[in-house]
């Protein structure tokens, strides 16, 4: 996609959706000598608020510091936090990586295709594959799948690869990153 885009001088739009800034790190740096990126924040999952907070500045703050072939916009979604534990109610149990995370990434990344059919976004994907803890196939399959009857195209991805994840390591350190030490819901606290 990224090949067929340079080939005739194009230079797509993407909606980034973003976890966290050292996930993002290594996303951002490759990805903005294709795309014109706008990060969008849409995380209602994370607790406690104050984490949620933290998360939202330090991906501000990277952003502004990164520099880039092309600008990165940011955009934040609601923090619904109520609307994550209504979807998850029943599953508050399930092992972490299980059903309740497949409900979660449903969630934020249906959010996330939502925002860029109607910001008129060619392309839309995650970072979320960046982590050796996420599912990459699943993440894909979810965004393929809603991306279906839209007019956006979901960018299939797996960050991690290429070393990737160890980038977004040395990026954290780098940009003296706040790193987290769990997802972020109350449940992978735990």
């Amino acid at each position: 996609m990224i090949e067929a885009a340079e080939r005739v001088q194009s230079v797509p739009s993407l909606l980034l959706h973003s976890c966290c800034a050292p996930c993002s790190s290594y996303v951002l740096e490759s990805l903005s000598e294709y795309f014109r990126i706008t990060v969008f924040y849409y995380n209602p999952n994370i607790y406690p608020e104050e984490e949620y907070w933290k998360r939202v500045e330090e991906q501000q703050r990277f952003i502004r510091q990164l520099p880039t072939r092309y600008p990165i916009s940011f955009l934040e979604g609601n923090y619904e936090k109520d609307r994550f534990y209504q979807s998850v109610k029943g599953y508050e149990k399930e092992p972490e990586g299980g059903a309740r995370c497949e409900i979660c990434f449903r969630l934020r990344l249906g959010e996330a295709i939502k925002v860029a059919e109607s910001g008129g976004f060619d392309y839309v994907t995650t970072t979320l594959t960046i982590s050796p803890m996420k599912n990459a196939p699943l993440l894909n399959t979810i965004g393929e799948e809603l991306c279906q009857n839209t007019k956006v195209n979901w960018l299939p991805s797996d960050f991690k690869k290429k070393n990737g994840y160890k980038r977004s390591t040395e990026l954290s350190r780098e940009y003296g990153m706040y790193r987290q030490d769990y997802c972020g819901c109350v449940y992978s606290l735990r």
